[in-house]
């Protein structure tokens, strides 16, 4: 092999090193985040219920960001293009313990509430032949959306820093009801989803719904046993 192209290669590997770290470092928590809601949509950072979570770093969108990001199966798909009456977008990672352990109550959720009308999508910020080949192994049956520099640009554009896991529960209207910062529990998910089910009725409206949820997530997180670092 010529000189310049093992030049080339090295190149290329070290490129690719850098990324892997850039990602890893970028979005990898140091210790289990709190459990947390974040604020209410264009709340500032230092509103209450922002906490002391330095994960909640800027505004909450009112709606769900659209963004477009390459499938399982390989072509790109928009987050808007998935039109259920409820959403539950799911920001992971192949290398985030929280993120695989949540994946068998992802796919609870949509199992028994998907005739409801609730979409579970995964949004995997991760390289992508890791993504494929984790799902391959534990026969994950859930949309998955992919990416890398593109999925770092649409977890940001949620107002928090990425630290994973966090997960937008999105009503009809595409309004984001919660946006739950840390691993999911089940009586979480329940406590949410019912609510967004009174949101979409029109029964309850969504700041409220939003203000009910946070302190039920904080009474929640309060009696849940902690984890060390």
């Amino acid at each position: 092999m010529k000189r310049s192209s093992l030049l080339t290669v090295g190149v290329a590997l070290l490129a690719g090193v850098i990324a892997f770290v850039a990602i890893r470092s970028f979005l990898e928590p140091k210790a289990p985040p709190a459990a947390e809601i974040a604020p209410m949509p264009g709340a500032p950072a230092t509103a209450s219920g922002a906490g002391d979570n330095p994960s909640i770093a800027r505004k909450i969108p009112e709606k769900l960001p659209d963004f477009t990001l390459s499938t399982l199966e390989g072509p790109p798909k928009a987050i808007s293009s998935f039109t259920q009456p409820s959403l539950v977008v799911n920001f992971w990672a192949t290398w985030c313990a929280p993120c695989r352990r949540e994946i068998p109550l992802l796919r609870q959720i949509r199992a028994e509430r998907g005739a409801k009308g609730v979409e579970v999508v995964g949004v995997a910020v991760d390289f992508r032949e890791d993504v494929v080949k984790y799902a391959a192994e534990i026969g994950l049956d859930y949309p998955l959306l992919i990416g890398e520099e593109d999925g770092m640009a649409a977890a940001d554009s949620f107002g928090v820093d990425p630290v994973f896991p966090f997960t937008a529960f999105v009503d009809r209207e595409r309004r984001i009801i919660a946006l739950k910062i840390g691993e999911l529990h089940a009586d979480e998910a329940a406590f949410i989803l019912d609510h967004v089910d009174k949101v979409n009725a029109g029964s309850l409206q969504p700041d409220a719904a939003r203000q009910l949820i946070r302190d039920e997530i904080r009474r929640l997180d309060a009696l849940r046993p902690k984890e060390t670092a």
